[in-house]
Parts: C-alpha cells; sequence; structure tokens
C-alpha cells in the first residue's frame, strides 16, 4: 500500500502509517529500530533499496528525509507498508524553512522503545555529533567514500568521533580484517613488515593500514595499485609473507608460508551487505574508534619526521655530546611509537 501525503505535517503522516498497518495487516511490534536516511533526490532510491533489503534481516521502520533547495516551505510524505516491503517505508520531502529544523518533523515518527541508527549515504554533516537529526539516533553511519577528499573525510570524522560513529569504508575491510587476524592465528610468527595495495584516495586502505599499523607496532608501506579497492595485503615475516591478493574484486589468493596457496571468497561488497552489518550492533565499536584516530594522527608525525633534517643541519656545528645524542635516539623511538 502506497499512501501519498502533500502539504501535511507529523501527526498526519502518523496517522496514515496506523491507517496503512491496519489495512495491510502489518503490527509495528515486529520491527525492531528505526533507521533514519538523510539524502537528496539523487541519493535517494539507491538508498532506500539498501534500506529495505537490510530490512529482511532487521525489520525496522525506514525513514527517508529527503531535502532540496527551495523558496517556499513545504512538506511532502509517501508512505508504504506491504506489497513486498519489510516493516514500514516513509519518504518525507522537506523544503524551506522547515528543512533547517527536521528533527521537529521526524522525532513523532520513531518507534517507542527501539535503536534509531542514522544513516547518510552521500554527503554528511561536518561535524555530525551537532546535527539536529544526529540526536535522536544512537548509532550514526557516514561513507567518506563519496567525499572528494576521502581522507580529509575520516580526519574530520575523528576529529568530531562521538561513541556510536562508524563509517561505511570501515565496515568494508570487516572481510580483510577477518581474514588477516585468522592468519596470525594459524601462522603466529613475528612480523616484519606491512605492505597494502590499493587504489588511489580509498578510504578502506587508509583505514586497514592505520589498524594494522596500530596493532602490530609498525610503519604501513603503502602502494597505489589499479584497483578495484584493496588489491593487496602483505605480513612479512622471516619465512615469507602472509598475503591475501584479490587482483579483480572477487577472489582472493590466500598464502601463508609453508601451505600451499588456497583461494578464497572475497567480492567487494555492496551498499545492502555494509548497512545490514551496522544494523547488526548498536554499541559503539571500540576498535574503529582507536583505528580513526591513529589515522589522524599519522600526517602530524609525518610532518615531525620532514623537520628534524633542518633540526640536525642547524646543530651540526656543534660537536655532539653523549647526551645530546641520546636525546636524538629517544625522539626517533617517540616518533617511531606514534607512528604505530
Amino acid at each position: 500500500m502506497i499512501l501519498t501525503l502533500t502539504d501535511t505535517n507529523s501527526a498526519k503522516i502518523s496517522s496514515a502509517l496506523l491507517k496503512a498497518r491496519r489495512s495491510a495487516g502489518s503490527p509495528a511490534m515486529g520491527m525492531v529500530l528505526t533507521l533514519i536516511v538523510v539524502c537528496d533526490e539523487s541519493e535517494y532510491e539507491p538508498a532506500m533499496k539498501a534500506g529495505m533489503h537490510a530490512g529482511r534481516e532487521h525489520p525496522s521502520r525506514i525513514l527517508l528525509v529527503v531535502t532540496g533547495p527551495g523558496r517556499n516551505s513545504s512538506l511532502n510524505a509517501e508512505v508504504r507498508i506491504g506489497e513486498g516491503t519489510p516493516g514500514e517505508v516513509v519518504i518525507v520531502r522537506m523544503r524551506g524553512a522547515v528543512a533547517a529544523h527536521p528533527a521537529s518533523v521526524i522525532r513523532p515518527l520513531l518507534l517507542p522503545d527501539s535503536p534509531v541508527v542514522i544513516w547518510w549515504p552521500g554527503k554528511s554533516p561536518a561535524n555530525i555529533a551537532e546535527d539536529e537529526l544526529a540526536h535522536l539516533a544512537g548509532r550514526r553511519l557516514t561513507d567518506a567514500s563519496t567525499a572528494g577528499r576521502p581522507l580529509a573525510a575520516l580526519r574530520t570524522r575523528a576529529e568530531t568521533y562521538r561513541p556510536g560513529d562508524t563509517d561505511l569504508s570501515w565496515t568494508r575491510t570487516t572481510p580483510w580484517r577477518a581474514l588477516l587476524a585468522a592468519a596470525l592465528d594459524q601462522y603466529p610468527s613475528k612480523i616484519t613488515s606491512i605492505l597494502v595495495e590499493a587504489e588511489r584516495n580509498n578510504p578502506s586502505a587508509d583505514l586497514l593500514s592505520a589498524w594494522l599499523g596500530s596493532r602490530l607496532k609498525l610503519d604501513v608501506t603503502r602502494r597505489v595499485s589499479d584497483g578495484p579497492g584493496i588489491t593487496a595485503a602483505r605480513l612479512g615475516t622471516a619465512a615469507g609473507d602472509i598475503a591475501i591478493t584479490r587482483p579483480d574484486g572477487l577472489l582472493a589468493s590466500y598464502a601463508v608460508p609453508g601451505q600451499p596457496e588456497r583461494l578464497v571468497a572475497l567480492k567487494r561488497r555492496d551498499l545492502t551487505d555494509l548497512i545490514s552489518e551496522d544494523l547488526r550492533r548498536m554499541d559503539p565499536d571500540d576498535v574503529y574508534e582507536a583505528t580513526i584516530k591513529t589515522l589522524a594522527a599519522e600526517p602530524k608525525a609525518k610532518k615531525a619526521r620532514t623537520r628534524k633534517p633542518t633540526t640536525k643541519k642547524a646543530t651540526a656545528k656543534r660537536p655532539a655530546t653523549k647526551k645530546s645524542a641520546a636525546k636524538r635516539g629517544g625522539a626517533r623511538v617517540s616518533s617511531g611509537r606514534s607512528r604505530g
């Protein structure tokens, strides 16, 4: 059933939901969460499709907040229930002054006594913790891969991080992290080097590198490949590399020293799989928090290293004492720890 409402308000939308639910025989008690999707007209169709598919695993009320420019204030809505729609879908289109305060419209539409997740499939606020709609949610999902400068977007996410934030670029690394962790369990050995290969400006590769570097306390070498996405991760050991290589985005070659090489399924996942995974947990992701903050600190460490030669040149005229040599050695150790 599809109900279209023009020049409406929250009360009328709630009444339409109740009417449609009774007609379709779909009780609200079967839904487990509210998913708010904030997008524009160019993004809402794929976002709705991904949300509805994820709703088959997590029955939910999906509120698509579609905003756009306009001088005149308007609020239109479309309610969809039944006919293959899992849960309930409400498309709310806002223009003008009402779009400046969307929480007043969306708050009455939330499912009572259930978690709320908000997702920006495209452009997201610079500081999502201060966003009006974000205050309604306990989990907040962004996607740095849609930004013009993905690494800068991740840095912004780190600077404004609040418990409950997650980026889909991190979710894309889940199969890689699982395989690498399993490889280290299977072949526990001292890791001497780390190499990650990926296409240029891939935020998932930046997060995977930061995760490996922080966990193994080593610098990570990045190599640009033709893609798609992440194409290889290599952990060097004295006996050879623990290597996962995926040149085609479908199958990966999995190699551990002393064992035959194997093929494993490592297909690049679509939005449906990513959203479904993130909706499985409502608690903050502590590992993501530590990783993104490590990533944000890396450029500062690199800047500090580039200034060191200038310092050495300025002090080269003075004979080095044991004390100054010890200080320089301590600085190297400190910068190494900060890079890890």
